[in-house]
């Protein structure tokens, strides 16, 4: 479904991304981990068009998506759950479930699939974006990713800064979500989360590709969770 050939990504004069080539096929979920600053949020910002990528390709459902505009490449299918939410604060619970039926379409059904993943946010429909908990704006994040009826969700840091038992709860939701036909690309800086929930997985480190293989192997690989991860 989703394929990087040899991607090179900056920010202004920086070499941010440095050839980086992986691939998500339809109906998986795939993690990509690594270290703060390893560039795993300017990955996922290349593949939808917000950073610029400068060489190599990028393809999604057989179509070339290499520059083109985020809007566009949203259209084709792609949303992106990014690290910091992007909730709006001032509106409803209500309010921010109707932004992305705006463009996808109404879809009653779609939205009681979203009440039967995130019961919570049923309960908090008043209440502003604002006023929720972190647990909550996560829920609220991936709901509307949901709503946004894409083939692949790009997930940017499903549990930082999360409760344990919150992180527990978000995890069943992403397995169900995925169950429900949505390819996943979670980017996570948790091993043990990314590990439980994908069935492959890419390590990045100063934006290259130090791993590639089954989450089992990455597992096993104790070298490259000390050099690349920080795992003691």
């Amino acid at each position: 479904m989703l394929s990087l050939e040899d991607v090179h990504g900056y920010y202004g004069a920086s070499h941010v991304i440095q050839g980086v080539s992986l691939r998500v096929e339809r109906g998986e979920t795939v993690a990509l981990v690594g270290r703060n600053g390893a560039g795993k949020t300017t990955l996922l910002k290349a593949i939808m068009g917000i950073v610029d990528a400068r060489r190599g390709r990028v393809t999604f459902d057989g179509a070339d998506i290499t520059g083109r505009d985020t809007h566009a490449i949203a259209r084709l299918g792609i949303t992106l759950v990014p690290e910091d939410r992007r909730i709006f604060p001032r509106l409803t619970v209500a309010e921010n479930l109707r932004v992305p039926t705006l463009a996808a379409g109404g879809d009653a059904a779609a939205l009681a699939r979203v009440f039967e993943h995130f019961p919570r946010l049923r309960e908090r429909l008043d209440h502003l974006g604002q006023h929720l908990s972190g647990g909550e704006q996560q829920m609220l994040a991936l709901a509307r990713g949901f709503l946004a009826r894409p083939k692949l969700m790009l997930i940017d840091e499903l549990s930082g800064g999360l409760m344990p038992m919150l992180v527990e709860a978000l995890m069943e939701n992403l397995k169900a979500i995925n169950a429900a036909g949505i390819t996943i690309l979670l980017v996570e800086q948790d091993l043990e989360v990314a590990l439980a929930l994908a069935g492959r997985c890419y390590v990045l480190d100063q934006g290259r590709i130090q791993f590639a293989g089954s989450a089992q192997a990455l597992r096993d690989d104790r070298d490259i969770q000390q050099r690349y991860l920080g795992v003691a």
